[in-house]
């Protein structure tokens, strides 16, 4: 299946919901889908970088409503 999608058509809010219900659908399907290997080297960096308090964790929810607001 094909779909074809305008994007310079769509607004950034279009495009955002479009994002969050392509995520929604793979999160749906999350044990069926396997991390490239990759994947585990970045994170384990990154939790380092939290460990040290060079990074900071945000929620997705927070993460969402801070791209709205700079995007608004």
């Amino acid at each position: 299946m094909e779909i074809t999608l305008l994007l310079e058509k769509m607004s950034i809010e279009e495009k955002i919901r479009a994002m969050e219900t392509i995520w929604d659908d793979l999160c749906r399907k999350a044990d069926s889908i396997s991390s490239p290997s990759w994947h585990k080297k970045v994170l384990n960096e990154r939790g380092e970088r939290i460990k040290k308090g060079e990074e900071e964790f945000v929620d997705w929810s927070s993460a969402k409503k801070n791209i709205r607001n700079k995007i608004s």
